[in-house]
């Protein structure tokens, strides 16, 4: 019996951390549930945070995987699907939001590379042109599915056909996750790392 209760013990332990896993995130009153479904797989959320703009909350952000990364290069190794998933928590005129993703993906990659995806980016501004504001609460998704492409989703509709280039999506994460991201507390949020 002695034998038996320290190895009990052991896999209690081990089932209590695994749900700690298993538990849905809750950043600035918006819930990350911790997987979710994408085309065919599931992925699970790598982390998520806030990203401010001097001492405003301006929206909330996930990031889902098929499996745990820690680093930006772990995240553009992967394969399979992947989400970012982001929910507003004030009011911000899109077509401002769009330059600043823009901006966002050229300061992250040299030059000739973000020449090569320059129409990709004018689209995508000009989705978010085409939405005017987006309001606190509303959510879009950027999913990046193999064999699909890229695909912006806003306030629950497909914009567009997808972008074809795989280096689109990682250019578009390089916003959050490159050098120069557009918040150091999210990208290591969006890692996964304690704050």
């Amino acid at each position: 019996m002695t034998i038996l209760r320290p190895w009990a013990l052991g896999v209690c332990a081990f089932i209590l951390a695994g749900s700690a896993w298993s538990q849905a995130v809750t950043v600035a009153d918006v819930k990350y549930e911790p997987t979710q479904a994408l085309g065919d797989s599931t992925v699970q959320l790598n982390g998520a945070g806030v990203r401010y703009k001097a001492v405003f909350k301006v929206y909330t952000a996930g990031l889902y995987l098929e499996k745990k990364a820690s680093t930006p290069q772990e995240v553009a190794s992967q394969r399979g699907p992947k989400r970012l998933s982001i929910t507003m928590l004030r009011e911000i005129d899109s077509t401002e939001l769009g330059k600043l993703f823009s901006r966002g993906m050229e300061d992250n990659m040299d030059r000739a590379a973000f020449s090569r995806i320059v129409p990709g980016v004018l689209r995508m501004s000009q989705i978010f042109s085409d939405h005017k504001k987006l309001q606190a609460g509303d959510q879009f998704m950027i999913d990046w599915i193999p064999g699909t492409g890229t695909v912006i989703t806003v306030k629950g509709k497909v914009q567009g056909e997808p972008f074809k280039e795989p280096e689109f999506f990682n250019a578009l994460l390089g916003i959050w996750l490159g050098n120069l991201p557009a918040d150091f507390k999210l990208k290591d949020a969006l890692l996964g790392k304690p704050a």
